[in-house]
This record gives structure tokens, sequence and C-alpha cells, in this order.
């Protein structure tokens, strides 16, 4: 199959939406899917406000049409809602070309973090953007009920998967943490204000360490306000892996995640999770691998008394060829043939 993704979360960012759809574009390729990317590498670009990380393109939806004809999909995917989801959302509607999408981010909360603007009316815009899809692609059965109560019926599961021979629990400690007062505490992510690391680094008086990992616009107020937490910047790989396993309880103090990939990362690590009864830790924090808690610090402490192989146990049943398999079956009303579109990116007439 052909099939084209268009993203404004891409390479180099590193997040949960990239990281997703890099390891779903390797199975579908190794599986012997034709896959196409257009991303805002592709334009020329500002940073978005507030997420520098991500860049916003200047792309209109007849140039991104172009675009989609030169590639001739059978299939387009939407993954985000940002201006290349926009062009090539409008770009569809006016081809009849069906697509799906992806609900990646809680826009309403995210935006209501950091504007005075009420989460009724970016709702508006959500279900505006993704109503004409063919399916909505969702990481659990919350985020689909919670959908649907805001008029989106149309839902397909789409969770999330673990590279198991990077995380796994037999991984040595990161040399970061010898010597530190245990038990370690550890958060992966994003440092900014959406992810409430505040809840975590501010909680009551507890023994041992609390270290952060990841960077984000949040990270030096943080840094300054909370000076007895190690912060280490941003790790990957081998190193992340360490860092996972090396520690006595993740914390995921988020409320606003739609999943949370690394909560699935550290239990494949044998960690336990500690995070609130929210959608994302609360579809999958289970059977004795951590706990959930609306006082954050209370989950902390049942989540260390937690058995580390029920942990690494849980984490096992995730992986990337189901969430792809997840992701194809999404495509399932696609066409046998590449789209028929003119040079100028318009649908030739019937």
């Amino acid at each position: 199959m052909k099939i084209l993704i268009v993203t404004d979360a891409w390479e180099p960012q590193v997040n949960g939406v990239v990281r997703t759809l890099q390891a779903t574009i390797g199975e579908l390729r190794k599986a012997g899917h034709e896959v196409a990317v257009i991303s805002p590498g592709l334009f020329h670009s500002i940073p978005c406000p507030s997420y520098g990380e991500i860049r916003l393109a200047f792309a209109g939806w007849r140039r991104v049409g172009r675009m989609i004809a030169r590639h001739a999909p059978q299939a387009i995917h939407i993954s985000t809602e940002g201006p290349l989801g926009l062009a090539a959302r409008r770009w569809c509607l006016k081809s009849g070309f069906p697509f799906t999408t992806a609900y990646h981010t809680r826009f309403p909360e995210y935006v209501a973090a950091r504007l005075p603007v009420s989460p009724a009316f970016v709702w508006r815009f959500i279900r505006w953007f993704h109503r004409p899809a063919r399916h909505i692609m969702v990481a659990t059965h919350s985020l689909a009920r919670e959908l649907a109560d805001h008029g989106l019926t149309r839902t397909m599961i789409w969770e999330r998967g673990v590279d198991h021979a990077l995380f796994h629990p037999d991984r040595a400690p990161h040399p970061a943490f010898e010597g530190l007062a245990r038990p370690i505490q550890l958060y992966v992510g994003r440092v900014a204000i959406e992810k409430n690391i505040g809840a975590f680094l501010g909680g009551g008086p507890q023994a041992g360490t609390k270290v952060i990992v990841g960077s984000g616009p949040a990270l030096e107020a943080l840094r300054a306000r909370y000076p007895g937490a190690l912060f280490l910047g941003k790790l990957g790989g081998e190193a992340l892996a360490r860092a996972y396993a090396g520690a006595d309880v993740f914390v995921f103090p988020s409320r606003t995640d739609t999943f949370g990939l690394v909560v699935i990362e550290a239990l494949s690590c044998g960690t336990p999770v500690a995070a609130y009864p929210v959608p994302g830790p609360g579809d999958i924090v289970r059977d004795g691998a951590g706990a959930l808690d609306e006082n954050l610090d209370g989950a902390i402490a049942a989540a260390l008394t937690c058995d580390r192989a029920a942990a690494a146990a849980l984490g096992a049943r995730y992986n990337w060829t189901a969430c792809t398999a997840q992701f194809l079956s999404a495509l399932t009303f696609v066409s046998a043939e590449p789209a028929a579109i003119t040079p100028s990116g318009a649908p030739y007439p019937a």
C-alpha cells in the first residue's frame, strides 16, 4: 500500500508523537508498504510560540496538493492539527479523498494552560477538524469515550509500542544514579507547564532523590525553584533505558497526555509507575505494576511497594508490531489503486 503521512510534528523533534510515527513507519516499511511523509522540513517555517521545537510551516493547500499528487497515495493519514494538517485536510475535502486523523494531543487543556482561552472554544475546533475523517485514531478507550462525548464517534484504537531490545529490566543503572539517596523517583518527558512537573517536585517531604530527564521551556525555572532535584537534560537510547531501569519509581504527573509512551517504556524496564487516575496512565497501569491516586505522594509511596517483575510483564504486552497492525486496520477503506490526481494537485474529473 502507498501511504502518505502528513504531520506538523517530525524530526528533529523528540516527543511521543514523533517517536510513534517513526516506529510505525519503520514497521510499515518492513512489511513492504511504501510510506512518504510531508513534514515542516519541506517548507519555510517558524518556531511555534511556547514550543519552539515544533516548526509551523507556511504551506498552502494547493502546494500540499501538488506534493500529494507526486506521491499518488492510496491512503492519507493526517497526524496533527497544525498548518500542514489543515492544508492536507482542505485538499482532501475539496478532492473527495478519504483520510484518517489522530488525536495525539489534548489541545483544549494544552491551550488553556497557556492562554486565557476556554477549553470549550478549543473543542469546537477539534470537532470541526476531525469530524470529516473516515477514522480518528486514539491511543486509549477512555480517550475514545471522551471524543464520543464531544460528538466524534468514528474512533479506532491505535496504541503505542516499546522497543524491547532497548528497554528491558536487565540494564545497569545510569551512572549518574551512583551514590544518590534512594528511592530514586524519575520523571522523563518534556519540561513544560502542561506536564504538571511542579506537582511532583513540590510534593510533600520524602526520602530519596527526584530526577528529571528532558528539556523544555520550564526547565530553568524548575531548576532554580527545586535545587534539590537532579536535572539530567535529554537522554536517549541506552542512557535513557539505564535511567528507567535504575529508578525505583517512575512518576508521571501529567493530567493532559493522551497516552504516555514513557509510561510503558518505564514499565518495560521493570520500574513501577505512580500517576494520577486520569486517561492515559489510567488505561495502562494495572496488575500491581504501579499505583494511581489523586494524592501523587500517596501514589509514589504505593508504587514503591509494587513488584518490578509485574511492571516488566505489563510493559512486555506493548509492541510496535501490534501497534502498526492497529494503524493499518484503520485504513481498510482505501482503494486498491493509487489516487488518480492531476499534476496540479486536483483530482481528475469523474
